[in-house]
């Protein structure tokens, strides 16, 4: 038998992201976000949801640009940082130590030290409720070279990314590999 909890984010995992902007003085910007994921294939997009008290979501607004950056394990306290704190009122970059660098492709920053960034321009923005949805378009991704496989792609064991687990409030790390996508659902009968 299963247990009712009624409405509630309880859903397993979600993303530990970075989004970084640029507020209208040019200071680079970061705040940690959960509610995010791909969106759509093709343009390849992504969605990230945001209230509108933010700092961000001002900087958002603004530029329409933003960037995701996907902090390795080894960073797991300064994304906490980025999430507890806001940038009106503190340098996060300054008070972490990280750099910011600007984006190549779209009117954003993001941060050096994280393994896997993408550069993204909103093309899209749904008023949800306590939330705000910005669908952005990912207009390129970078990864650090240290973090590819041997197809040249981004390796989910090197990146080492984040998972947060929302109703426990606490971070994980990513676990065992399962096998091949699109593979192995083919030895079951159904």
């Amino acid at each position: 038998m299963k247990k009712s909890f009624g409405p509630r984010t309880l859903i397993y995992p979600t993303p530990v992201w970075v989004i970084g902007t640029y507020d209208k003085a040019e200071k680079p910007n970061v705040m940690t976000i959960a509610w995010g994921g791909i969106c759509c294939s093709k343009p390849p997009c992504v969605a990230i949801s945001i209230r509108k008290a933010t700092y961000t979501y001002g900087n958002i607004i603004e530029r329409k640009a933003f960037t995701v950056n996907v902090p390795s394990e080894a960073y797991a306290k300064e994304a906490d940082y980025f999430g507890m704190v806001s940038g009106k009122d503190t340098d996060k970059f300054s008070a972490t130590g990280l750099t910011p660098l600007k984006g190549d492709m779209v009117d954003a920053p993001y941060v050096k030290e994280f393994p896997l960034i993408l550069e993204c321009k909103v093309i899209n923005i749904i008023e949800i409720g306590l939330h705000t949805q910005f669908i952005g378009e990912i207009i390129d991704v970078k990864a650090d070279e240290s973090v590819l496989n041997e197809k040249g792609l981004p390796d989910i064991e090197k990146v080492k990314p984040i998972l947060f687990t929302p109703e426990m409030r606490a971070y994980y790390k990513v676990g065992d590999y399962l096998g091949e996508a699109f593979s192995i659902g083919k030895r079951t009968a159904i």
